[in-house]
């Protein structure tokens, strides 16, 4: 086969797997088998309508092919060869292997949140980011439903990984398997850290479902992938961040 067409199939099937999986798995558990017992947990206690679920699910769809077709681009090409792409995983010794994964999330985190920031621009927000904030109450499904615009720069961290360091198919298979999941996590709706992590020594520097379901629904600040961090540095934390993961936490049944 192609070497184009073979990354791209390959890809392809990695990232529809891990996203139907992953989100139709936490969608079924969270939405369907569950809702009626722990719905007064979720953080807006409505729910999205059927609609939403079929656009953020079209659109995740066109997003998967995106994420294949970048890889393709790059590895399945001549392009290649001017990557620092290997696949001998001792070419550069288990130390970096190692160090490889904390260097990219750091990374990702830091290109997500300026870029993040970014296509909040009013002139950029119509032309690359409008798709995903239609759901301003996410589901699960949420998690890659973007514009083909915003999809493409969503996978600029894969070239921007691939021509700055010494990369494995191995360090994008477990990279990509983590992203999948802590962006469903994200979405999901409900809250998974137990209470007062937000204010714990570590966790106020951890993204969590809370803060970027706020995100979700105001439209402004809480810009952070993984990390707290850039939106503490640069004052674009929500102030009333701690305040609903507190309330969220708190609820009880009874008080719904």
């Amino acid at each position: 086969m192609n070497p184009f067409w073979q990354h791209f199939t390959t890809t392809l099937k990695n990232v529809s797997l891990r996203y139907f999986v992953f989100a139709g798995i936490v969608w079924l558990i969270w939405y369907v088998l569950l809702k009626n017992k722990i719905s007064f947990k979720k953080i807006q206690l409505r729910f999205p309508v059927k609609k939403d679920y079929k656009r953020e699910i079209f659109y995740s769809v066109i997003t998967m092919l995106i994420f294949a077709l970048v890889p393709a681009t790059i590895l399945g090409t001549s392009i290649r060869q001017h990557t620092f792409f290997y696949t001998d995983i001792h070419q550069y010794g288990m130390l970096w292997f190692g160090l490889a994964f904390p260097v990219m999330f750091i990374i990702h985190d830091a290109y997500f949140y300026w870029m993040h920031r970014l296509m909040h621009h009013p002139k950029l927000f119509k032309l690359f980011h409008v798709v995903h904030h239609k759901s301003t109450n996410p589901s699960p499904w949420a998690a890659y439903s973007f514009q083909p615009t915003e999809a493409l720069v969503e996978a600029g961290i894969f070239v921007v990984f691939v021509f700055i360091m010494p990369i494995t198919f191995w360090h994008f298979f477990f990279f990509f398997l983590f992203m999948i999941i802590y962006n469903v996590y994200g979405h999901l709706g409900y809250e998974l850290y137990p209470k007062n992590f937000n204010k714990h020594w570590l966790g106020k520097w951890i993204n969590t479902s809370v803060n970027h379901n706020q995100h979700h629904q105001f439209f402004k600040g809480n810009y952070g992938l993984y990390f707290l961090w850039w939106d503490r540095w640069m004052g674009t934390l929500r102030n009333d961040y701690d305040l609903q993961f507190d309330e969220v936490k708190n609820r009880m049944k009874r008080e719904i």
